[in-house]
């Protein structure tokens, strides 16, 4: 009987099989990285000739039916001076090296687990292990030693995979029954939509070679099914290995999760999971992550495994719901243990930023799975926007002389660190204009130093126990935990600082602010995304196809699909009110918008209107309300409740007695992956042409799209506004028996490039004077 593989790296291998102990506070994983990848090559610089660094070693280990094919790189394979040889894992820690220093279970398995390695394959009796710490922020430095026999090493390798047999099992079982599942599944709805067959034939293709694909569909076609199928197919076929759905917004998570659950009705079998923000997840209101402040991260790492392995062998889509059921079970933090059971499970449903965003990303995803991952990238615009966050890094004076003062006599050291970083502040103020603004091509110079300084002794502060739950506790703005995260934040991004970047300064109602700010994300999102099988980027709003291409990187192979819409012409009823929405026109707009909007409820149903923002939506409303006290209305407040929104929704009724007019926000929470089919929503008004506001950000991005040869004010507010109109009509017919009512309120939707851009349906307009 053939053997059932497993690949694994022996890091992965040795962190199931012997993590134990508690959650430790996140701080030191940022700075962690690149200091311990320093530290490295530090110690490996001393190696003498003949030692050698980086080794890579494979093995083969058969247990119960499986076959463990186990690879990995130690750090040092050394020459002894009596000849034998040494294997050295380097580790960094944060804590002081003293005396009682014994050296974790787990560094020490790694440690054996090359040990076996190179005592099997070079036929050894015996091997030396030398476990080093070194102390981040220090050249300061201690070994550990242990000399193996092989049959110790054999038993030891024997008894690291027993522990690891239970899940890989599971997984060997549950990977069966999908892949039979998956063949035997067939599309979930009686026929394909319009364009639907083509659009997913595209997505199956485009993951079957490998590369990427934006795909421009109309909002009613079903792309969530239209991606997801195919991707499943494709994971059937082991084209693929894993999917990632990826989101903007909750909402569409939860039509991403509705569409898995329609397939495992129809017979399905897959582990599926959706990754919610920690602050949703936690059990804890006052959200501290200290082992002395939380049950759930004391001894997190002796029940994770266990949790997991009940919640895979139980379920199939683990919500938020199931997750939190498992997590009380089995007492974990409900947020780590749906990271850890992510990376066991088929289909990840979550923010963008768990791919493209580098504080985030999830890093532990082994090359070899990361090869054969489908990443579904729903409402793809969004990434443009959501791109740039990602990658800038913005700080501001405030909290560093706040922790100058806060620790002068409790820690010199950072008061001093957190002083010159203040100074810095202090000089870059006096660099700005008149108008309390600065701008560079390049970053200061001198910034980096200081902030790595008081990195280093934040993350010193931040380790002593005592401190980490003062500082966990005071978590918020200007606290030293916020600010720290903010500092490596910023030291992440001067890395990946070149031409794409600009920084500014501008001093905001007496404080400084400094921003490295990312124009242009394509190059980085493409960097974040290499490595992965196929992008499926997919909207309704992908026009220009060739500004998205252009700004989301697509490579000259990538395919472009535009998928016509199923619906008639006919169904829109669409009007032009060419009424001037510009900034200065505004108070002279009131009367015939709200005049027009009457007009448009003249028919009893649900109406929506949308407007470029707040104070004009409200100016509006005070006017309407006046005149037409008959028409009962809704506003969308600022920072809505998730219970105010839905509440909101709700009061679209298919029978309600009276004409309903919601008064929204383009751009905002209403007009963007909303679902309200058939005579829940009967006519649609928007409000101007979407432009950002204009300030310093758009136009630094207008001037830097100009000067390399494009048109800097259609990529920095017409692109993206024409986008927000598509997006808000969008929510009216999502159906083939909808109609409706689309009012275009603004004069430059008769002018180009505005009329260019709207989308072809609507076209055949009229004009109400």
């Amino acid at each position: 009987m053939d053997h059932a593989e497993i690949f694994l790296s022996v890091r992965t291998l040795v962190e199931y099989a012997f993590s134990s102990g508690s959650l430790e506070p996140g701080f030191r994983s940022g700075a962690a990285m690149a200091e311990g990848t320093r530290i490295h090559q530090h110690i490996q610089k001393q190696y003498k000739e003949g030692d050698r660094k980086e080794v890579y070693l494979k093995t083969e280990i058969p247990y119960e039916g499986l076959l463990f094919i186990i690879d990995g790189r130690c750090d040092g394979l050394l020459a002894g001076e009596d000849g034998r040889l040494i294997v050295e894992e380097i580790k960094s820690i944060a804590g002081p090296l003293d005396s009682t220093l014994e050296g974790k279970e787990v560094h020490w398995a790694q440690g054996l687990m090359y040990a076996y390695m190179i005592a099997v394959g070079q036929e050894l009796s015996s091997i030396e292990v030398k476990l080093t710490y070194v102390m981040r922020g220090s050249e300061e430095q201690r070994s550990l030693y242990r000399t193996v026999a092989r049959e110790e090493l054999e038993a030891f390798a024997a008894e690291t995979v027993a522990r690891y047999a239970p899940y890989a099992k599971l997984r060997v079982r549950h990977e069966a029954r999908r892949g039979e599942s998956i063949r035997s599944l067939a599309f979930p709805f009686q026929d394909y939509r319009q364009g639907q067959r083509h659009f997913a034939a595209a997505v199956y293709k485009t993951v079957a070679e490998g590369v990427n694909l934006f795909a421009q569909a109309p909002t009613g076609i079903g792309k969530t099914m239209s991606t997801l199928f195919p991707a499943v197919k494709a994971l059937g076929e082991e084209i693929a290995a894993g999917i990632f759905y990826l989101t903007a917004k909750t909402v569409n998570r939860f039509a991403a999760q509705e569409a898995v659950m329609l397939l495992i009705g129809g017979g399905l079998q897959l582990h599926a999971i959706t990754l919610t923000a920690k602050e949703k997840a936690c059990f804890r209101e006052e959200g501290l992550c200290s082992k002395e402040a939380c049950p759930f991260a004391e001894g997190y790492y002796d029940r994770v495994n266990a949790a997991v392995l009940d919640m895979l062998e139980h379920e199939t889509m683990m919500t938020q719901e199931v997750i939190a059921v498992y997590a009380q079970r089995h007492e974990v933090c409900p947020f780590e243990f749906s990271l850890d059971a992510a990376y066991a499970c088929d289909l990840v449903i979550c923010d963008y930023n768990y791919i493209y965003d580098p504080r985030i990303s999830l890093k532990r995803l082994p090359e070899e799975r990361k090869k054969k991952t489908v990443l579904l990238v729903d409402e793809a615009h969004n990434l443009v926007d959501r791109g740039r966050e990602m990658f800038s890094a913005s700080l501001t004076k405030a909290p560093f002389l706040n922790l100058q003062r806060q620790y002068k006599t409790v820690n010199p050291a950072l008061s001093a660190a957190a002083k010159a970083v203040n100074a810095f502040f202090i000089a870059l103020r006096k660099s700005c204009n008149d108008n309390g603004e600065g701008q560079w091509a390049e970053y200061p110079g001198e910034l980096p130093q200081l902030l790595e300084a008081f990195a280093a002794e934040a993350e010193m502060e931040l380790a002593s126990p005592s401190s980490a739950i003062i500082a966990l506790a005071e978590d918020g703005e200007g606290s030293l935990l916020d600010t720290y995260y903010a500092v490596q934040g910023m030291l992440r991004t001067f890395k990946t600082y070149d031409e794409r970047y600009v920084t500014y300064a501008e001093v905001r109602r007496g404080d400084v602010f400094l921003k490295l700010f990312n124009l242009d994300p394509s190059h980085l999102l493409q960097q974040m995304a290499k490595g992965f099988r196929s992008q499926i980027l997919f909207s309704a709003t992908l026009s220009p196809m060739s500004y998205y291409r252009d700004m989301i990187g697509a490579a000259e192979e990538d395919y472009s699909l535009h998928v016509a819409s199923p619906f008639h012409k006919e169904q829109w009823e669409v009007s032009v009110v060419p009424v001037s929405t510009r900034y200065h026109d505004r108070a002279d707009s009131l009367i015939p918008l709200s005049d027009a909007l009457r007009g448009m409820v003249a028919r009893k149903g649900n109406y929506l209107v949308f407007f470029p923002s707040y104070a004009y939506l409200q100016s509006v409303f005070e006017v309407f309300t006046d005149k037409y006290p008959e028409i009962t209305t809704l506003v969308q407040g600022s920072g809505m409740s998730e219970q105010a929104r839905e509440a909101f929704l709700a009061s679209f009724r298919p029978d309600n007695p009276q004409t309903l007019l919601g008064f929204a926000v383009l751009g905002g929470i209403f007009s963007e992956g909303v679902d309200l089919p058939g005579d829940r929503l009967n006519g649609v008004m928007i409000v101007g042409v979407g432009l950002p506001q204009v300030g310093l950000e758009r136009n630094l991005l207008r001037g830097y799209f100009g000067s390399q040869g494009k048109n800097g004010f259609d990529y920095a507010y017409v692109y993206p506004g024409m986008c927000k109109v598509q997006q808000a009509g969008g929510r009216l017919i999502r159906s083939e028996s909808d109609s409706g009512i689309i009012v275009l309120a603004d004069d430059r939707f008769l002018q180009q490039p505005y009329a260019d851009l709207l989308p072809e349906e609507w076209r055949a307009y009229l004009i109400r004077t």
